[in-house]
Order: structure tokens, then C-alpha cells, then sequence
């Protein structure tokens, strides 16, 4: 009887760790994901992500995610700076400007304190304009609107960031608009109402809020075209855009293609994750991908052979351990060091 409770005493001792690493795993996790405003794609598609999550991962893994709404990309990276979020959805350039310390975050320095999870969908130029106030089809035309009221986006969102990057970049002085910082609906109704003459909505096609404008004006706006010389003074900084087209009949009424362009956005999280964590949100996405797609079309170009394609801020760990179970080869720069 001694040497079987000895036995029973041992192996209890054994396997007291293993017990407490299981316990510790399963502890429940709530992460919060920051994504946009709700005339955009960030926001439906994070609340696809966060759904994904709560009916895969949490009811065995406890893991949880809540996709809350925010100003953008800017106001993202400080959320996760801050720890009010944990991932984020940000624009690639975005991501290029605060890892590098350059753009809007050269006073801040280089944030190294987020990583990459994967790429997901392309942010189309939408530049949508009364046709009225603005004569000319190109971008470069919009100086047509200096002292008219122009919506460029929230303060401090990735939409007013990147809006004025590539308009700088084309010597456009967007001190002349008399600026106004609105959402993507907010912009869509002042459009419609003639509050604004114009309106900046970079977003997975199709854009709701320029939907909802062309539903009930599309006669009298038109999304302006951008050439491949303004593509190549756009891309001179970071060669972030490509030229993307968007088809006739995408949005009512119109019924010319749209010769724009776009960058590629990318699921943001903080250094500091656990591995198995960020492991496992990875997984879920890659293995769910027509319940994303059932949520918003912009989705539809996610393919785990597009997965890291394009991004410029290094992997997690996490997120690296599953492309590697799938096969995909993980360039040296985008090793976490």
C-alpha cells in the first residue's frame, strides 16, 4: 500500500506542471481589435474577425476579441502604444511611417513595438467629387476645389494621413480646402446634401459610403482617375501603391471604369502577445476564409499565398509558426529579430 501511494504521490508531482501550463492556457483572454470608422471596410470586416473568433476560439481556447471603432490607422497605432487595443487593422503605409519613425510619428521616433499578422485586403483610392465644381478627370484636377469645403477624414486617421500624402505628393496645397474632418457616412450624407464638394473614402471596394452617395446623386459625382506619372510621385517614398481599376457599374450609375490606385492593408498586433495566442487568431482566419468573404467582398482577395505578400513590418512569432505549418517561406526581413 506504501509503494502505491508513493507511485500515486510521484506521478501526481510529475505531472503538477503540466497541469498548471494547461491551466494557464486556458486562462480566458479578451483582446481588443481597433479598426475605423463604420462607412469603411476596417470596421465590418474587424467585427467578421472578432465574430470569427468568439465562435472559434473562445468557447475551447477562451480567446476573445472585440472589434471596437477608432479614427483609423493613426489612432490604432496609438491605441496599441497605449495598450487600449491589442491589434489593430492599419494601412501599409502607416505601418512603414511608425516603424520607420518618419511621417506623422518623426517626433515620436520608431515604434518597434508591433508586429505583423498578415495582409489582408487592398485600400482603394476613392476621391469622389461634384462634377460640377471639379471639370477635369484626374487628381491633379481637384486644385478646383481650393476654398471649397472638402472632407479629407477624421483627425488623425489613416484616411486624413494617407489622403494628404498622396496629395502632397502631387503639389497639391491642402491647406487651401477649407478642410472638414468627417467619417466615411458623415461624408457620403454631406456629399449628398451639397454640405461638401467633395469627399476622401480609401476602402475595399466597394466603398459603402460612395455607394450610398452615387444611390441618390451619381448623376452629378464622379471618382477622380490617377495617372502613372502621379502613381510614381505618390510611390516615391515608400513604392507601397499600385494601379487598381475599378469597374464600370461598381457603384450606381457610374458608367465608366475608374483608373485609381491602391495599398495593401495589414492586421496589426503588439509585440508582446503571447506566441500561441496570435498562433492560434492566425489559424482561424486562414482556416475560415469563406465565412470572411460572407462578410465583405474586399475579403475575397485573402489567399494564404498572398498572406505576407507586400508587408513591410516584421512577423509575429505567432503568426510566423503557422505560415511555416503551411508552407510558406518567410522572407529575412519579415523574421522577428
Amino acid at each position: 500500500m506504501n509503494k502505491f501511494k508513493l507511485a500515486v504521490t510521484s506521478t501526481l508531482l510529475i505531472m503538477l506542471p503540466l497541469l498548471g501550463h494547461a491551466a494557464e492556457t486556458k486562462k480566458a483572454r479578451s483582446y481588443i481589435l481597433a479598426t475605423a470608422s463604420t462607412g469603411g471596410t476596417y470596421y465590418p470586416v474587424g467585427v467578421a474577425v472578432a465574430t470569427l473568433a468568439k465562435i472559434k476560439l473562445q468557447p475551447k481556447q477562451k480567446l476573445s476579441l472585440s472589434a471596437i471603432t477608432s479614427a483609423g490607422s493613426g489612432d490604432n497605432l496609438n491605441l496599441m502604444r497605449k495598450n487600449e487595443a491589442q491589434f489593430g487593422i492599419l494601412q501599409g503605409l502607416y505601418g512603414a511611417w511608425a516603424w520607420n519613425g518618419t511621417g506623422p510619428f518623426k517626433k515620436q521616433g520608431a515604434n518597434k513595438e508591433f508586429r505583423s499578422v498578415t495582409m489582408l485586403w487592398k485600400n482603394v483610392e476613392h476621391f469622389t467629387v461634384k462634377k460640377d465644381a471639379v471639370k477635369g478627370s484626374n487628381l491633379i484636377d481637384i486644385t478646383a476645389l481650393y476654398s471649397e469645403s472638402f472632407s479629407i477624414g477624421k483627425k488623425n486617421s489613416g484616411t486624413e494621413g494617407s489622403g494628404k500624402h498622396i496629395l502632397n505628393s502631387l503639389h497639391v496645397d491642402t491647406g487651401k480646402f477649407n478642410t472638414v474632418h468627417m467619417g466615411y457616412g458623415a461624408s457620403a450624407g454631406a456629399l449628398q446634401d451639397g454640405r461638401i464638394k467633395g469627399m476622401n473614402t480609401p476602402a475595399g471596394i466597394p466603398v459603402s459610403a460612395v455607394t450610398r452617395a452615387f444611390s441618390s446623386d451619381g448623376e452629378n459625382l464622379k471618382v477622380l482617375n490617377i495617372s502613372d506619372e502621379s502613381l510614381k510621385k505618390i510611390n516615391k517614398e515608400f513604392p507601397l501603391w499600385v494601379r487598381q481599376i475599378v469597374p464600370a457599374n461598381t457603384y450606381p450609375n457610374q458608367k465608366e471604369q475608374i483608373n485609381t490606385i491602391a495599398q495593401p492593408n495589414f492586421l496589426a498586433v503588439k509585440a508582446d502577445l503571447p506566441e500561441q495566442d496570435v498562433y492560434l487568431v492566425t489559424k482561424a482566419i486562414y482556416e475560415n476564409l469563406p465565412f470572411l468573404r460572407s462578410i465583405h467582398s474586399a475579403t475575397k482577395v485573402m489567399s494564404i499565398e498572398n498572406a505576407i505578400s507586400g508587408l513591410t513590418v516584421p512577423l509575429h512569432p505567432g503568426a510566423a509558426r503557422y505560415y511555416r505549418e503551411v508552407g510558406v517561406k518567410i522572407p529575412e526581413h519579415l523574421v522577428s529579430k
